[in-house]
């Protein structure tokens, strides 16, 4: 399972979402993640919502094997329910 997580830096749940994922990299072969800055790649929030495909009000935007899966919540609500998660 490939993960891409756009964030921006100071964004604490960003920094959250990198953490599982590094987690998850460390306890699974079969994971591994991409995280993009979105400022740094000049990537605007209407360049995240054609992404995405709906309204994007926050950040961090995840996707899962090219699925977008929502935010950090989400995220760890998944690796909790499939990816064998205990936090």
């Amino acid at each position: 399972m490939f993960a891409v997580i756009f964030g921006r830096p100071g964004c604490p749940y960003c920094v959250r979402a990198k953490d599982l994922a590094e987690k998850l990299t460390e306890d699974r072969e079969d994971f591994s993640y991409r995280y993009i800055d979105i400022h740094a790649e000049g990537i605007t929030k209407a360049d995240l919502e054609k992404t995405v495909g709906k309204p994007v009000e926050t950040v961090p935007q995840i996707f899962l094997d090219q699925q977008h899966v929502g935010g950090f919540t989400e995220f760890e609500a998944y690796a909790k329910e499939h990816l064998g998660l205990f936090q």
